[in-house]
């Protein structure tokens, strides 16, 4: 069954309108026409089965109905060619693009993140992170060393992040396509990946290792995301993956590039 949305009308819509009344959200007439008051029912019930709540009836949603037996999400990959993703890093090297760009699609399909939200998230993510398309080491700054302290020293005894002293603010800093950051979540994201990550920090900048834990971090947050998209707000949806706004002038400008170069309508 097709993903269902405001404005069609189809046996697949009635389908969905007696599924939805079934559940106890009342679409009003069974008529086969997918107007406000299917959307209403239908926003009601992904809000209940704690699904992104955007009135759309896609695989996930149609799912829950039991009106299909799978939920896999189509798949938008082969819109986020290396030309695509070039005008989206401006100034990136094209080989980097070229190196990393299928592992990260690698690693986001085997993490089930194939949606057009999730694969812009995670480029997005890579171009306010590493600018250049490659997963590096965090530098040094004024937001992660003091003016007379060693490197990373403002790091060392942030327990929000794990860290339990020296050296660990530099032994933890950050890396990869995400700049995993702090002792908490190499401990966290190594055991998810089997990569003693806690042991072996540096790995995190393995380009498979660093592409599966971006794929990972943003798995965690999807629906916050998705939700945050919905409501147009990408500063939320970039707070959420990096926790303030580092970064969003070029997160935004990279979106909007990418958005409109994917955006099949």
């Amino acid at each position: 069954m097709a993903t269902l949305e405001l404005g069609d009308g189809s046996p697949s819509v009635r389908k969905l309108q007696k599924a939805l009344k079934d559940a106890g959200f009342d679409p009003g007439l069974v008529d086969g026409e997918f107007g406000a008051g299917t959307e209403a029912a239908l926003k009601a019930f992904q809000q209940s089965a704690g699904l992104l709540a955007d009135g759309v009836a896609g695989p996930r949603t149609l799912k829950a109905l039991g009106l299909v037996k799978s939920d896999k999400l189509e798949p938008a990959l082969d819109r986020f060619s290396t030309q695509v993703v070039a005008q989206m890093f401006v100034g990136a090297p094209l080989a980097n693009i070229r190196n990393y760009l299928p592992v990260v699609l690698e690693a986001m399909k085997a993490a089930g993140m194939v949606d057009r939200t999730m694969l812009l998230m995670a480029l997005c993510t890579i171009r306010a992170e590493t600018a250049g398309f490659a997963p590096i080491n965090e530098g040094v700054s004024r937001y992660n060393t003091s003016p007379r302290g060693h490197q990373f020293d403002l790091y060392d005894n942030r327990k929000d992040l794990g860290n339990r002293g020296e050296p660990d603010g530099a032994s933890y800093k950050g890396r990869g396509f995400i700049q995993l950051t702090g002792r908490s979540n190499y401990q966290t994201y190594g055991k998810r990946l089997g990569v003693p990550l806690e042991k072996e920090p540096d790995r995190a900048n393995e380009p498979m290792v660093a592409a599966q834990i971006l794929a990972c971090f943003l798995a965690d947050r999807e629906r916050q995301i998705k939700e945050a998209v919905l409501e147009g707000d990408l500063r939320h949806a970039r707070r959420l993956v990096n926790g303030g706004s580092h970064g969003l002038d070029v997160f935004v400008q990279a979106w909007r590039i990418g958005d409109m170069l994917t955006d099949d309508e």
